[in-house]
């Protein structure tokens, strides 16, 4: 074996991890690696098209995580949304790897892009569409549970797309396998996903605390993660954010379920209605605030008025002279 040399022993190790996908399928490159899946850059030669492809990976034979990627791809070809990744095919390798086809995403995963956008409005835009993705696969019946800005991609034209549902759950429908492809119209909470030795499956920093303590999750466990990305992208831009910006993300930052924003519209409710100038629900104003809010909103009108004022008594002067 040491007869192949280093570089010998990688190929070998190379074409060893590469997955026996059908012919269909021409693999390129290996485009990215977590904890359970590999991702592979390929064609689809029959609709003669660039893909993605997510594979089990190499060293894994568990069925549980096999079942775990087989549910991911049926919850993204359940959620047909804009921000959400189209799922084209899925399947079986002939070695017994459990694999799925999507669309291959191009663009800058959201921590690598935050700081980025050239206004606070730029960056809240962005927030906005990230959130409503969220909202609607909870309309859909799904919690995420995995929300942080590594798991989303901003791609050159401007889409957002929410990545790596794999430890997703149904609303009501626990955290088993078949949870998730059940039609679920309740709000009862999902189990948090734990592996077979009992770890927490998720990001410290990013998932909510009874989430981390192993406790159900709900839809205010993805609330606390779009607060925890508002977070990271507010401190991306260097400055400290309007007073009622700040209680916007530290209401869905609270450690307590029920003092964070009872589900993701409300969220977005108050980040569009201080994009509008509008009072937030987050936030308690103090009358100089509201005055100062109400002078932002109408700065053009006020400023036109002014102007028109200051021409009248100009006008009104030289007559008198």
């Amino acid at each position: 074996m040491s007869s192949l040399g280093a570089g010998g022993i990688a190929r070998l190790r190379e074409q060893l991890a590469r997955p026996e996908l059908p012919e269909r399928y021409a693999l390129e490159s290996e485009i990215g690696r977590g904890g359970m899946g590999v991702v592979w850059r390929a064609t689809d030669r029959l609709l003669e098209r660039d893909v993605a492809v997510k594979v089990l990976a190499e060293h894994l034979a568990d069925d549980g995580l096999a079942e775990r990627l087989a549910r991911e791809a049926r919850i993204l070809a359940r959620l047909e949304h804009p921000g959400v990744v189209a799922v084209h095919d899925a399947g079986v390798s002939s070695d017994g790897r459990t694999w799925y086809a999507m669309r291959l995403v191009r663009g800058r995963r959201l921590d690598e892009a935050a700081g980025t956008q050239p206004t606070l409005g730029d960056t809240l835009r962005l927030m906005t569409r990230v959130a409503e993705t969220v909202a609607y696969a909870h309309e859909q019946g799904i919690i995420h549970r995995d929300l942080k800005p590594a798991n989303v991609m901003v791609g050159p034209f401007g889409e957002v797309l929410v990545l790596d549902w794999g430890v997703a759950g149904a609303i009501g429908g626990g955290g088993g396998a078949s949870g998730a492809d059940q039609a679920a119209d309740t709000q009862t909470p999902a189990t948090a996903p734990v592996t077979a030795h009992g770890t927490v499956l998720g990001t410290p920093g990013y998932m909510a605390p009874e989430q981390a303590a192993g406790l159900p999750a709900d839809v205010r466990s993805d609330v606390y993660g779009l607060g925890a990305i508002l977070r990271d992208l507010l401190a991306a831009r260097g400055e400290a954010p309007p007073r009622a910006l700040a209680a916007i993300r530290d209401r869905a930052l609270a450690p307590a379920a029920g003092e964070r924003y009872p589900d993701v519209l409300a969220f977005v409710d108050d980040l569009r209605r201080f994009q509008d100038g509008l009072p937030v629900a987050a936030h308690r104003e103090t009358v100089l605030e509201r005055i100062g809010r109400w002078i932002s909103r109408y700065r053009t009108p006020i400023g036109l008025v002014l102007a028109y004022l200051l021409v009248r008594l100009l006008i009104l002067r030289l007559g008198g002279v």
